[in-house]
């Protein structure tokens, strides 16, 4: 098994119940509030861990008792921590999300000490970089820092996540990445466009490689994901379930998929593995709460199987 490094954002969420997302100027009574940990570079890293993969992690918290909160969770699935810095008189990150009743979610982060991250502190952690195969990060963190974490990385399979999506990256921001992997949502903002049709969703994937992306795989959420390269178009169907929080469906994707992969098996069957992991989240609350194991994982893969 390779090892996996993550470098990015950790944060603790309040994430606050509500029957219906509020409208502009409206304000509406939530039916309960609960700190969970999170922050998407947090989530991939604990989901990694949980699976039962090799993972370290490069980020930065405030000191404080969120950051304490969120480096311990991370040790209790075998996260490696030595590359989290702790940073004083800056506030942990941290992410406000409101999830209605049909599991779908609005999030706003305070980035807190993600926003401190240096490259600085890159090079003070440069050997996790050098000791790991697959390298996942995301856009919770400064670009700067992103950006020369791939210069050092060139060598290795390096994810981005880029979420939050910006529609103001620096020309050359993508331009060698291994894999890029957006939503619908991220891919219109990504290439600022509409895309509605599935057609249109390839289309702008196709867009994406021609930045000097190998490959892209968009995630459609309960559709499943698109794998997009220069060769081939394929989609990959996710078991219909009943969500409650998408939370972090999106960053266990991730995960699940750079796992599958720190195992040798194909793109085909990370992104099946994905839709599997992914597929059990939406149907737990919380952040990292709703992870589950890998014996979890294998248990719903032979249920799907029989349907």
């Amino acid at each position: 098994m390779s090892n996996i490094l993550v470098v990015g954002s950790l944060n603790m969420d309040f994430v606050i119940n509500v029957k219906k997302m509020p409208l502009s100027g409206e304000t509406i009574l939530g039916e309960d509030v609960n700190l969970v940990p999170g922050g998407k570079g947090a989530n991939q890293a604990y989901a990694v861990g949980k699976l039962g993969g090799q993972v370290d992690m490069i980020g930065a918290v405030g000191d404080d008792l969120y950051g304490r909160m969120l480096i311990e969770n991370l040790q209790n699935v075998g996260v490696g921590i030595s590359g989290i810095e702790i940073i004083q008189g800056t506030p942990t990150g941290n992410a406000f999300i409101s999830v209605d009743e049909g599991g779908e979610n609005s999030i706003i982060v305070v980035q807190g000490a993600n926003n401190k991250l240096t490259t600085q502190m890159i090079d003070k952690h440069v050997n996790l970089i050098k000791r790991a195969d697959i390298i996942i990060m995301q856009l919770e963190i400064p670009l700067e820092v992103v950006e020369y974490v791939k210069t050092l990385a060139q060598e290795k399979l390096i994810i981005l996540d880029p979420a939050p999506a910006q529609d103001d990256l620096p020309k050359q921001f993508l331009e060698g990445f291994t894999i890029v992997k957006p939503n619908e949502t991220e891919l219109q903002t990504l290439i600022g466009k509409k895309l509605e049709t599935k057609e249109e969703l390839i289309s702008g994937a196709e867009e994406l490689l021609e930045k000097g992306i190998q490959t892209v795989i968009v995630t459609l959420g309960g559709d499943g994901a698109l794998l997009v390269t220069k060769d081939k178009t394929e989609y990959f169907k996710a078991q219909k379930v009943t969500a409650v929080d998408t939370t972090a469906a999106g960053d266990c994707f991730t995960a699940a998929l750079a796992l599958a992969l720190s195992k040798g098996k194909a793109y085909a069957e990370a992104i099946q593995f994905g839709n599997s992991v992914s597929g059990i989240v939406v149907t737990r609350k919380g952040a990292q709460t709703s992870i589950p194991t890998m014996e979890e994982v294998i248990e719903k893969m032979k249920e799907e199987e029989k349907e």
